[in-house]
């Protein structure tokens, strides 16, 4: 087809207007009656070696609630604990330090972690701490061998007797939560302030002792660890009026 001049373009562009054709959709012409071709497939990529994709670890926190729900008695709980591999700190402790007392006795003593001597007797508060408390509560008319149970946050030694951390607080309160529960007390005694952090999450245990509050569903009275009358015979008034306080409060219901 020989090419137009600007004349002829012009001339057929004004007929064609004439004919109603006023919109230009493409440059080359379209056949609207045949198929479009389908589009080339991708080819399929190279099965080579794949990069490993690191496995999800699974939550602690909900291993230790599924392991906790799951234990039925006393018994079956401290055999969960014992078993509960996602906590590193039984690697280093030489025992597992459960409970001591008088299951389903009136009043509970949630305390912190072991130290030295408890790691070695397998009990809580059996050091000089522990005797103190034993003095303690002998003042009160109590004692673990009649109306008291005892446990800790932690039922293993953390190493050098360090602070526990809050992954390790988070890891262990569905097994403290299930021993309350399986220990049916009617009166709860935080021991310290990594007690209050587990069941109050709050620290600051001069400032929470001596005021009842709830914890677990239960009435709770946070007291100052033995430890710290050790250090600070001073403050044992205070320690003794907070007895005197449970002793009422167990009394009167």
């Amino acid at each position: 087809m020989e090419s137009l001049d600007y004349h002829q373009a012009a001339e057929l562009l004004a007929w064609q207007v004439e004919l109603g054709a006023t919109e230009a959709i493409c440059d080359a012409p379209v056949n609207r009656y045949e198929v479009p071709a389908s589009p080339p497939k991708a080819k399929a990529a190279a099965r080579g070696p794949q990069p490993l994709r690191p496995e999800a670890k699974p939550d602690p926190v909900a291993l230790a609630r599924q392991a906790a729900q799951a234990a039925q008695t006393l018994d079956e709980l401290r055999a969960a604990v014992e078993g509960f591999e996602p906590c590193e700190l039984r690697k280093g402790a030489r025992n597992l330090v459960f409970s001591d007392g008088v299951p389903g006795a009136p009043v509970m003593f949630l305390g912190e972690a072991p130290g030295r001597e408890e790691d070695r007797a397998g009990k809580p508060f059996v050091g000089r701490a522990g005797q103190m408390l034993d003095r303690m509560l002998a003042a009160i008319d109590m004692g673990r061998d009649r109306n008291v149970y005892i446990t800790n946050v932690l039922p293993w030694r953390p190493p050098q007797n360090r602070d526990p951390k809050a992954d390790e607080i988070a890891m262990m309160r569905p097994f403290v939560l299930r021993h309350i529960e399986l220990a049916k007390p009617k009166l709860l005694v935080l021991v310290g302030n990594w007690s209050c952090q587990t069941l109050l999450e709050k620290r600051g245990i001069i400032r929470l002792r001596g005021t009842w509050t709830e914890a677990a569903g239960l009435p709770c009275l946070p007291m100052v660890h033995p430890a710290y009358l050790l250090r600070n015979p001073a403050f044992k008034r205070e320690a003794w009026a907070d007895l005197l306080s449970l002793k009422a409060r167990l009394r009167d219901g």
